[in-house]
């Protein structure tokens, strides 16, 4: 498992130097100087000078490239004696500890990584993005969480309920979840539960009485009535006593009391008087809307595949043996159902990671997808390329604990 474990790490460690080199090219091959953007269209050529000078503007790029990769890297060079060195180990920017001697003046340490300091606002990009990192990390761990323990429960019951009327009703519901687009999405959750339901609402009796009649009489004529007449039948009556009849049951209604949900938000609120605080409440129009589509297709996909699982001669052998269904489905056909589960799972959480831009947005939720969004309006490159960085390595980290997940819960893939 060590040897699998550190091929997997090797291959994603290749994988993250390529997105490295092409993220740094991409970025700096950009028309544009990032010294003007600075300084201004009127700024004399010497501020302008000393600035490329301070952002290592005015080296090749190959030597630029370097550079940074050097800050990149755990394990790097620098200049311990020379402060005019572009690789002085200044203690002030790197939190490095010397490992040995390279030549005279150069020294061999282990550090973090450097991600450079902003363009606009000359902050630590690594300072910026962990202040905006724990936003977005609360709300993919929160909506993929619960995707996932709901969807594996929907989707046992689909399976288990198959072609029932129940599991028809979860499969459009799916279907529409995993239509509808993020953006979209966001600002219908967003107007619903914070404008039209964020006061006391209330809601017709009827269609939640015509439903029950419904369900009710399929159980009870089934043999003597189809259910769609009996449905139709239902509801034609009741849709014209409603109309004939203002004031009487059929025009009652329930009163719920409203969400007293904000629009906008984030984990951490302020008040005047009482400064920065602690505010769960506004999770949870975020996290709704970013576990929808996670949430349908966890659903589908653990449907079919337990579903697959279910027909296959094992399950009939452990039938047959005399075991209940419940150690049948649970202990025999979820664990070998669930290997598209986690690679969906995966999947999505590292998305989520990659910060849901559109949804912070939408929500104004401090995140890692809102600070890269405005550092992109403001050209803050150094930012946009740290912020990339970071959901690579995310994106490397959860693929090499799926592999893992995999070989626990699979034992061909260990045997392979």
């Amino acid at each position: 498992m060590l040897r699998y474990l550190l091929k997997k790490s090797a291959y994603g460690l290749l994988v993250l130097l390529g997105v490295v080199t092409t993220v740094f090219f991409l970025f700096n091959l950009a028309p544009g100087d990032p010294a003007r953007n600075i300084a201004g269209e009127n700024a004399p050529e010497e501020t302008l000078r000393n600035i490329r000078r301070k952002l290592d503007l005015d080296l090749p790029l190959g030597k630029r490239f370097a550079l940074y990769l050097n800050d990149l890297s755990p394990l790097s060079v620098h200049n311990s004696v020379n402060p005019e060195s572009r690789i002085y180990l200044d203690s002030m920017v790197y939190r490095a500890a010397k490992l040995c001697k390279v030549g005279r003046a150069r020294v061999l340490v282990a550090k973090f990584p450097y991600l450079k300091r902003s363009f606009l606002s000359d902050k630590s990009v690594s300072s910026i993005l962990s202040s905006a990192l724990p936003g977005t990390i609360v709300l993919a761990v929160l909506s993929i969480g619960l995707a996932l323990v709901i969807g594996l429960l929907l989707g046992i019951y689909c399976a288990l309920h198959k072609d029932a009327w129940s599991d028809r009703l979860l499969l459009l519901c799916t279907a529409v979840g995993m239509a509808g687009p993020s953006f979209f999405v966001a600002m219908l959750v967003a107007w619903l539960g914070a404008v039209v339901w964020r006061e006391q609402i209330a809601l017709p009796l009827w269609p939640m009485a015509v439903l029950s009649v419904w369900l009710l009489s399929g159980l009870l004529f089934r043999s003597k009535m189809p259910r769609a007449r009996w449905f139709l039948v239902l509801l034609v009556t009741s849709l014209a006593a409603y109309w004939l009849s203002d004031t009487g049951p059929l025009a009652w209604s329930v009163v719920l009391p409203g969400t007293g949900l904000n629009m906008t938000g984030s984990l951490y609120s302020v008040d005047v008087y009482a400064g920065e605080y602690l505010n769960p409440a506004n999770l949870i129009l975020p996290v709704f809307t970013l576990m929808i589509r996670p949430l349908s297709v966890i659903v589908q996909l653990t449907r079919s595949s337990l579903l697959e699982v279910l027909s296959q001669d094992y399950i009939r052998t452990a039938r047959a043996k005399g075991l209940s269904e419940r150690q049948v489905v649970w202990r025999h056909g979820l664990r070998n159902a669930l290997n598209p589960v986690v690679t969906a799972v995966s999947g999505w959480f590292a998305s989520l990671l990659a910060g849901a831009v559109f949804v912070e947005f939408v929500f104004g939720w401090k995140g890692l997808g809102q600070e890269m969004f405005g550092a992109i309006e403001k050209q803050d490159m150094p930012v946009v390329m740290g912020g990339v960085i970071v959901i690579a390595a995310a994106f490397v980290a959860v693929n090499v604990c799926v592999d893992l997940i995999y070989g626990w819960i699979d034992p061909r893939v260990r045997l392979r």
